[in-house]
């Protein structure tokens, strides 16, 4: 059952703020009038099935009227977003934005950052979030079922572990497209027609993937036991070790971390 709860999305004419309000709706976690979505134009697109859904040009507005607000926007816009929260939930998906700065921000210190990435949009979303130690249990019990609605969520421990998570989890189809990306440019300098080499790269990143499902096999022992069976697919892969795979990964997930702590500093309230 949709819970009576009014809640504000500031940026929810962009793609991660329209994914995640139209998956509550869709999912019965809020009802239709108790969503505000402000966006710049004061249009959203997509919400044309719930004509109670409210649209405002005027985020001071939405923080009035709404009991949670989620902050939507792009880290760099977040300078432009005035607003006074008082005590209410304030839920970030900003990167590299604090609690700290939250807190001097919006007034509240009931702050959950969360690191939802782009397969919210087709209800595969992986969210990790942190909570303040003002956060209410019935806050914390509403946050889950706003990511489930749209994948699965975890909270996590501190805010370090939510900064690692926004180069690894945050960074959503990213990693993949790109191991997708190298694949299909090697198919094509072999010669195979682009339709042939997008659909076997394809079925490799998307459809064997979903063998790594929470019910499948663990990814070490997957790769052992290619290795062991010796045939093409171990000799694929142990020259990828062999030429620093797992070393190009930890190097990636580093440098995105260390980016998230650097955004954090840039955005101190000190500054």
């Amino acid at each position: 059952m949709a819970q009576a709860i009014t809640l504000g999305i500031i940026g929810g004419g962009g793609w991660l703020g329209r994914a995640i309000g139209g998956a509550m709706l869709e999912k019965g976690v809020l009802a239709p009038a108790g969503l505000i979505l402000s966006s710049r134009s004061g249009r959203v697109e997509g919400f044309a099935a719930w004509p109670d859904v409210r649209l405002t040009q005027d985020n001071r507005q939405l923080a009035q009227l709404a009991e949670i607000i989620v902050l939507s926007v792009r880290p760099e816009q977040f300078a432009d977003v005035h607003i006074e929260a008082a005590d209410k939930l304030v839920i970030s998906f900003m990167a590299g934005v604090s609690v700290d700065t939250l807190i001097a921000r919006t007034g509240s210190r009931r702050i959950i950052r969360a690191m939802p990435n782009a397969a919210a949009e087709i209800g595969q979303c992986y969210t990790p979030w942190f909570a303040t130690a003002q956060v209410t249990a019935a806050d914390k019990a509403f946050t889950q079922a706003m990511f489930e609605a749209c994948g699965s969520a975890d909270e996590v421990a501190s805010e370090a572990d939510l900064d690692y998570l926004t180069g690894l989890a945050g960074s959503g189809a990213a990693y993949p497209a790109l191991l997708a990306e190298a694949m299909l440019a090697h198919a094509l300098a072999r010669g195979l027609p682009r339709q042939v080499a997008e659909n076997a790269v394809r079925g490799v990143v998307v459809g064997a993937s979903q063998l790594l499902g929470r019910d499948g096999m663990p990814p070490a022992q997957m790769v052992q036991a290619m290795l062991d069976y010796r045939g093409t697919t171990a000799a694929g892969l142990q020259a990828m070790l062999d030429a620093g795979f797992r070393q190009a990964i930890e190097a990636g997930l580093e440098a995105a971390e260390a980016a998230a702590q650097r955004m954090k500093a840039d955005n101190s309230p000190r500054k």
